[in-house]
């Protein structure tokens, strides 16, 4: 374990404590894997490697640490209610995971969330995606909003907030709309729903950011909502190629699909392709991180720095 040195040595305090993979690994003590090979395909996302090893090395310390904050949470609750004598219910405790496009924020949240399924403490684990509180396309047409899709602006922000608000206040059955990534829009009058679960994980590249500008501030940002929440990081041109390999494996596959949004692209040739990924990481989503994401890494409660190959090189945890 490297721990920060304080001003004594020299350099400035910091509110994180961080950790080799190795380091960090040791933290797994017993917890054991739960997950098999088949799992692990099953939640991976595409031009996302990862393999057993990265879940013991990384992601079992994880799941062990969020079980012990989770049942602390839980205690403090019903510690609450006995000094209140009110029975109010469970309150979820909910994590969000943060980052760049491409960065595998995906992968982590359903490993996640398939982990710590599996702790008798929290059998009810559910996963969502900020994308379903995109605005649909019609209004970011109108509003000329479309090459700034993923930006802060471009969410109903007022939904989503009025949802994670319920959710926290533990109501029952709280709907969200469904964003289908193959038609690149919300899809209308499918909806997903919430009904109190032991954990949430909310997963998207701005629920650490900043309200947008255009919102009162006396609005909530929507990481007031969260008991935990993680950061993947990576350097800004690994992120890119990252993308590229992506888009170029969508080509061959989901690009195909007559419904995609992005069939027009399934024929490019590769240098085509490899021209057009480029420009819309420069003009999108490299934006959309130099302005908005990068700056949120420091609220996170967990960051995971990977390499070029995927793999989770360091991990810093916020001091409590």
């Amino acid at each position: 374990m490297t721990l920060v040195p304080s001003f004594e040595s020299g350099v400035a305090l910091s509110p994180y404590r961080r950790f080799t993979r190795a380091d960090w690994a040791q933290l797994r003590a017993d917890t054991p894997l739960t997950l098999t090979i088949d799992d692990l395909s099953r939640v991976k996302s595409l031009g996302d490697p990862i393999s057993l090893e990265e879940v013991i090395e990384i992601y079992l310390p994880l799941s062990r640490l969020l079980a012990l904050y989770v049942a602390a949470t839980q205690g403090l609750f019903k510690a609450t209610q006995r000094f209140l004598g009110a029975e109010d219910g469970k309150v979820p405790y909910i994590i969000g995971v943060a980052g760049s496009v491409a960065a595998g924020k995906s992968t982590t949240a359903r490993v996640l969330r398939a982990l710590l399924s599996r702790w008798p403490n929290t059998p009810k684990v559910e996963l969502i995606t900020t994308d379903g509180f995109l605005l649909p396309n019609a209004i970011l047409e109108r509003e000329g909003l479309m090459e700034k899709k993923g930006f802060p602006e471009s969410y109903d922000n007022k939904a989503l907030l009025r949802f994670l608000s319920d959710v926290k206040a533990g109501q029952r059955q709280v709907i969200a709309p469904v964003y289908s990534h193959l038609v690149y829009d919300v899809v209308e009058g499918e909806r997903i729903c919430i009904d109190r679960p032991d954990i949430l994980i909310v997963e998207g590249v701005n629920v650490l950011a900043a309200r947008a500008s255009r919102h009162p501030r006396d609005i909530p940002f929507v990481s007031d909502f969260f008991d935990f929440s993680v950061y993947l990081d990576a350097p800004e041109n690994v992120l890119e190629q990252w993308y590229i390999d992506r888009f170029l494996n969508l080509r061959e596959t989901a690009f195909r699909d007559p419904r995609s949004y992005f069939r027009k692209y399934a024929e490019l040739n590769d240098l085509d392709a490899i021209a057009i990924a480029k420009n819309i990481w420069t003009t999108i989503n490299l934006e959309n991180l130099r302005h908005n994401i990068a700056s949120t890494r420091s609220r996170a409660s967990l960051i995971l720095t990977k390499s070029a190959d995927h793999h989770i090189e360091a991990v810093a945890l916020r001091k409590l």
